[in-house]
């Protein structure tokens, strides 16, 4: 029992560690400093500013969250599953600059090549092993292979993934310098947007045929019921 407490506390905090040298330096965070103590976001407001307008009652269920406890499904084409834990799961977030997901990966499990544009990553390994990269503005791939208890880091706005290359689940928490970082997938983006990019744009830039871009079209085009 000891043990298993202590490893507790080991992981608590490493990740309260990790949490901190993301918002370590508030002058290159992608959100603006508080004016507060606290701005619980109205996600049912109407009003438009960027972020959310704050709610006249605040309960301590706005600070709560449970969804990072238990694994998510990974069931799906890309076997892997992001959960996020940001302002519009947890508004007590608003004005923080701050925020976390858990990612699930099945055995061959991928998180696409994708980006943050409003936020630096960093994530812990829970379990498995990942081999993780971005890749530079120079078109540098920084990769590396890692493994239960490391940390690795995605810079803001880089071209990144993971991948699970074992033949076990994998699990990582993710923390972000901002309290809604933003995601667009690289793939997904660019074929599957609405409305689509024209195909003559997509040929040219992958140096590919009319047929082939509507083959990657089909395959992410959103499932209809």
């Amino acid at each position: 029992m000891k043990t298993k407490y202590s490893s507790f506390l080991i992981t608590l905090f490493s990740f309260c560690l990790l949490l901190l040298a993301v918002n370590v330096a508030p002058c290159l965070a992608a959100d603006p400093d508080m004016l507060q103590d606290i701005c619980v976001a109205d996600l049912n407001s109407t009003v438009k500013v960027n972020g959310f307008p704050c709610k006249a009652n605040v309960t301590e269920d706005d600070f709560f969250f449970t969804g990072l406890a238990s694994p998510g499904a990974t069931n799906n084409t890309m076997g892997s599953l992001v959960t996020a834990a940001n302002v519009e799961k947890i508004p007590g977030l608003n004005t923080l600059g701050v925020s976390m997901s858990r990612i699930d990966y099945a055995p061959g499990g991928l998180n696409p090549p994708h980006t943050h544009p409003r936020a630096t990553e960093m994530i812990f390994v829970l379990y498995g092993t990942l081999d993780v990269g971005f890749i530079t503005t120079a078109n540098k791939l920084i990769t590396k292979t890692i493994t239960k208890g490391d940390t690795f880091v995605f810079p803001r706005g880089l071209v990144h993934f993971q991948k699970n290359d074992g033949d076990a689940p994998a699990a990582v928490i993710s923390a972000f310098n901002s309290q809604l970082p933003g995601t667009q997938s690289i793939a997904v983006t660019l074929f599957a947007a609405s409305p689509p990019v024209p195909d003559h744009v997509l040929t040219k830039a992958f140096q590919i045929g009319t047929k082939d871009v509507q083959k990657i079209e089909s395959r992410l085009a959103p499932k209809t019921k």
